[in-house]
């Protein structure tokens, strides 16, 4: 894994949700919807049964605006196998993401980092706190698999700022 770098800093856009996500180094070419908190207020994710789907924290900036925006989606499924973000944790410093957005325009961001943080670790302020750049967090699980408690012990988080 990698650690975040720092990017230059680009004026951020104005807010519209994103439609989906594109990482071309990894093939994925995903819808995202938008979700807020679950039942527990955790991030949600998507439905088990959508592991070709991402979801967007709608609670939170949209992607290419100043902050932290928050796209997050599923390494697997027991039904399906591998998930849209099978592959997540193989992106390198330099990849590029794209997310297409509701108004036509398209937030175009750069991997600072990949890093993997135990699920009880995770640094909340660093993967969700405010910044004063368009940034981009990347969210799956990775890590071993807990069976007695049916999930993965750690998170992959992919740090990403917008590019012009």
């Amino acid at each position: 894994m990698t650690s975040p770098s720092p990017s230059p800093t680009v004026a951020g856009m104005p807010r519209s949700q994103p439609t989906r996500i594109r990482i071309p180094k990894i093939g994925v070419d995903a819808p995202t919807v938008p979700l807020g908190l679950d039942k527990n207020q955790q991030v949600a994710v998507p439905p088990l049964n959508q592991p070709g789907t991402t979801a967007w924290y709608k609670l939170g900036p949209s992607p290419g605006e100043i902050g932290t925006a928050v796209v997050v989606g599923h390494v697997d499924s027991r039904a399906k196998g591998r998930a849209v973000f099978y592959r997540l944790g193989t992106l390198k410093p330099g990849d590029t993401i794209e997310v297409p957005r509701e108004d036509g325009k398209k937030a175009r961001f750069v991997v600072d980092g990949v890093t993997r943080y135990p699920k009880k670790k995770l640094p909340l302020d660093l993967v969700y706190g405010h910044t004063d750049k368009a940034q981009l967090r990347v969210i799956t699980c990775g890590g071993g698999y807990d069976k007695a408690a049916k999930a993965y012990k750690d998170n992959i988080v992919v740090f990403a700022t917008l590019v012009p």
